[in-house]
């Protein structure tokens, strides 16, 4: 899952508790207070970036790629300044955003709440602010930001560099999307259960344990591919052609719904790369015993109407296995069967999930954290929200091939990448961590520590 399709994708603590300003809630001063901010665009979620003079939106990257900015009141307005340039910050020069000297006059904003906890940065005197540039058909946004008089593409998030957060709620008052699940990326990649690539390829598993050793050790989401076959729905990497012994999607779901029938007070969540017909899915997990004693519909629950349930209330009721699909629902429309008419949800409606890779397996990586739907054709920024909904963040952290050594060095930093790259490009803590190896590095500590706190 997650990975090119010639191989298979390859700890500091995290502060439950740090002081710095917030940006405020609706109906609270119109201006956060001053501190050091990103400057986030609600359209795209991405940040604004010096750039050798120009101010362009770039892929979140923590205190890299100077995207951090020094809000300060300056008279009656206010400005702000890029953290790595003292003297420089976030101005314009005609239409186009641009960093000035902070004494210009076009370094000055107007800031205004633009509801919820959005903002307009406004040329004082004019209606004129910045905005994301329009998009051309068939393209990203540009990259420059612009100065123009769009409302729409003019809401921006100031997000604290270093957010309030509060301690996490007693187990009974928790709900699903303040906890964080350790989460194995290709979970059905390990060579334990069975075969799931060409020989070549299945050098590099991405875990070494099955599915019942991965429950036993608090794995709580698993990733799995699924491609179709005159068997059903297998579990293979890329195609099931020369894989030996592969192993059926019912079985692994059988192996989950298990354990949840002997563990009556946990919730496991499946996320699949799906390749097959919904007529097919169905049948394959029709398969499985007891699955609708144990599955979980937040479609048929008011969720996105009233944001997620206490995890206790859904183990209490026995919702206790969410299974999300990447498939598209408009194809499934076309073709007169929708996945979750039995129960299988479209991930991108209920979640939100960063780019897969971090490089190749070997040599340095990339932490940036931007939308895995971020494109010409998509635009589904890791900060969207709607009313009463929150989505849940899928974070992942892992490289196009697994090499044992790389995977334990970056497992030992997950806590690290969460708090200063994740976290605020996303605006919400991750609930599920995908790794690869979860058993080099020690990932389930910064499971540990994103579960005492939850994120504003």
């Amino acid at each position: 899952m997650r990975t090119p399709h010639a191989l298979l994708a390859t700890t500091a603590a995290l502060a439950a508790a740090v002081v710095a300003p917030p940006a405020p809630a609706a109906g609270a001063t119109a201006v956060p207070a001053a501190g050091a901010y990103y400057v986030q665009s609600v359209t795209t979620g991405l940040n604004a970036a010096a750039a050798g003079g120009a101010v362009e939106q770039h892929n979140p990257k923590g205190d890299e790629d100077h995207q951090q900015w020094n809000l300060r009141a300056a008279g009656s307005s206010y400005v702000l300044e890029n953290a790595d340039a003292a003297g420089n910050c976030l101005g314009r020069s005609g239409d186009q955003a641009r960093t000035v000297d902070c004494s210009a006059a076009d370094a000055l904003w107007d800031i205004s709440a633009a509801g919820g906890d959005q903002y307009a940065l406004k040329v004082p005197g004019s209606d004129r602010r910045l905005t994301v540039a329009a998009k051309p058909s068939g393209a990203n946004y540009p990259a420059q930001l612009a100065i123009g008089s769009s409302p729409d593409l003019a809401a921006w998030y100031l997000t604290p560099v270093t957010p309030v957060t509060r301690p996490m709620p007693p187990a009974g008052r928790r709900t699903l999307d303040q906890v964080t699940f350790l989460t194995a990326h290709n979970a059905y990649a390990n060579g334990v259960d069975g075969g799931f690539a060409p020989p070549f390829v299945s050098l590099f598993p991405n875990q070494t344990r099955g599915i019942d050793r991965q429950l036993t050790d608090g794995v709580r989401g698993f990733m799995l591919d699924i491609h179709q076959t005159p068997d059903g729905a297998i579990l293979c990497h890329d195609s099931c052609t020369l894989v030996s012994r592969p192993v059926a999607l019912w079985v692994d779901i059988q192996r989950m719904v298990n354990f949840l029938k002997a563990h009556p007070d946990q919730f496991v969540t499946v996320f699949l790369e799906d390749y097959v017909d919904p007529g097919v899915l169905r049948s394959e997990l029709a398969r499985v015993s007891g699955l609708s004693d144990v599955l979980y519909r937040p479609d048929l629950t008011g969720v996105r109407q009233n944001g997620w349930p206490k995890l206790a209330d859904l183990t209490a009721a026995g919702h206790r296995l969410l299974i999300f699909t990447d498939h598209s629902r408009s194809a499934d429309e076309a073709a007169g069967l929708t996945r979750d008419s039995f129960g299988v949800m479209y991930q991108r409606e209920w979640t939100v999930e960063n780019y897969w890779s971090m490089g190749s397996g070997l040599g340095s990586s990339d932490w940036s954290c931007y939308s895995r739907w971020y494109g010409a054709d998509t635009n589904i920024p890791l900060t969207r929200t709607e009313p009463g909904f929150r989505p849940l963040f899928v974070m992942n952290h892992f490289r196009d091939v697994t090499i044992s050594g790389t995977a334990q060095t970056d497992n030992t930093k997950l806590a690290d990448r969460t708090r200063r790259f994740c976290e605020p490009a996303a605006r919400k803590k991750p609930n599920f961590l995908a790794v690869d190896r979860y058993d080099l590095g020690d990932p389930t500590s910064a499971v540990d520590t994103l579960n005492t706190y939850t994120y504003p």
